[in-house]
């Protein structure tokens, strides 16, 4: 650990945390890439950095440009302390379901931020297809477009998987995580695959998302919802379009929530709703497999952002949810 290049320099090369409460109940090593440990917050700052140099290796994004992007949250703020680090404009469309804390730290990030409603990705008004044609209006503009520039799982083919690899020393048995725009996933399973194409590579999804009907059956099919914010879709991203996939495991927002809990108080970690859902697949999958496996996972990003929400009694009762007693 020595200087870092400033903002930029410091993004990658985060530890891998065995989470101990869950694998001395499963007998499996469950590890946690400490993706929260990245200078903005969560494993976005990965895609954002890619993103962004490969725009201006292609002559896309030149000095005092803007990046525009649509998202959920940690994308847009990854690529607003990057923006402000290589000195760009940074506007960003954001669904108005997600948390308060997300928003406002875009807007202290110096970020333009437009609220949209939140609307299926079919719908033009979806904060997507709003960010790509307030790309296409202006000068000196790019679209980041995280779902589909394959420059976001190319982030984690060249840094997460590799240095997975390395720190389990080759001893690997599955991993495990949710998809957004199925960045992390993709890019991490297709490194691990080639280096032993025995991994399991397991997708982990929230209810009302699409992609564990998609891996089971081929078809992309929903049912119920979720309050997790940044993961789960509707549709098979560029990103997820060739990524090999094992399997599948459904975790439900009571079973998320439980592990949020039991991670903060017995694991000391203080973790965002998706490490709820990576976490509790990763545990599902140990029981399939049995004791003695390792099972790595992603902890994307921490549970400040969600305060207000997953650590809220009044607004979990709003959403028919209950805070886990302990």
């Amino acid at each position: 650990m020595g200087i870092t290049n400033g903002f930029v320099g410091t993004i990658g090369n985060t530890p891998l945390i065995r989470i101990n409460s869950f694998s001395d109940e499963t007998g499996c090593e469950i590890l946690g890439k400490a993706e929260f440990l990245n200078p903005g917050g969560s494993v976005k700052d990965r895609a954002a950095l890619f993103i962004i140099e490969a725009a201006e290796q292609a002559g896309l994004l030149k000095p005092g440009g803007t990046v525009v992007e649509g998202t959920a949250g940690n994308t847009g703020i990854g690529l607003a302390h990057i923006c402000n680090a290589k000195g760009y404009n940074c506007l960003i469309v954001i669904p108005d379901t997600q948390s308060q804390e997300k928003i406002d730290l875009l807007r202290t990030l110096g970020a333009e931020v437009r609220t949209v409603p939140a609307v299926p990705y079919s719908n033009p008004e979806n904060y997507v297809r709003v960010s790509g044609r307030l790309a296409a209006e202006l000068d000196n503009a790019i679209w980041a477009n995280q779902f589909d520039n394959l420059a976001n799982r190319e982030a984690h083919y060249a840094t997460t998987g590799p240095e997975i690899w390395a720190q389990t020393d080759g001893k690997v048995d599955a991993w495990v995580a949710a998809t957004g725009t199925g960045g992390t996933y993709a890019g991490t399973a297709m490194f691990l695959k080639e280096k032993n194409p025995e991994i399991r590579c397991v997708v982990a999804d929230p209810m009302g998302s699409g992609i564990y009907s998609y891996v089971k059956t081929g078809a992309v099919s929903s049912e119920g919802s979720s309050i997790t914010e940044g993961i789960g879709n509707s549709r098979i991203t560029a990103n997820m379009a060739d990524a090999p996939t094992d399997d599948a495991v459904q975790v439900t927002d009571p079973q998320a929530l439980k592990v949020v809990y039991q991670l903060l108080r017995q694991d000391g970690l203080f973790m965002g709703g998706s490490v709820g859902i990576n976490v509790g697949a990763a545990v599902k999958l140990a029981r399939q497999l049995g004791p003695g496996h390792t099972i790595v996972t992603v902890l994307c990003d921490g549970g400040a952002r969600y305060q207000s929400r997953l650590f809220n009694a009044d607004w979990l009762a709003s959403k028919g949810l209950e805070m886990p007693e302990g």
